[in-house]
């Protein structure tokens, strides 16, 4: 069910922000690192941070606030 909201944020951004989808069932490992316990989970990150997460599906244009959000203001 994200994967059409992913490809419509994709869309929507610029080629700095990268745009991963990792299925848990293959990759287990992630999925315990991050606390993984629900699908969707969608975590976003800045430097290798973990900035902003929940759980659920969540539209395209939320997303991009939020991300604006994380690219503008360092304490986020």
């Amino acid at each position: 069910m994200m994967a059409p909201i992913l490809k419509e944020l994709a869309d929507m951004t610029s080629d700095d922000v990268k745009i991963v989808k990792v299925d848990v069932d293959k990759n287990q490992e992630a999925a315990m690192a991050y606390n993984v316990q629900a699908v969707p989970t969608l975590i976003i990150f800045k430097n290798g941070a973990v900035k902003w997460r929940e759980s659920g599906v969540v539209p395209a244009q939320q997303l991009k606030n939020i991300l604006e959000k994380v690219a503008n203001y360092n304490e986020i």
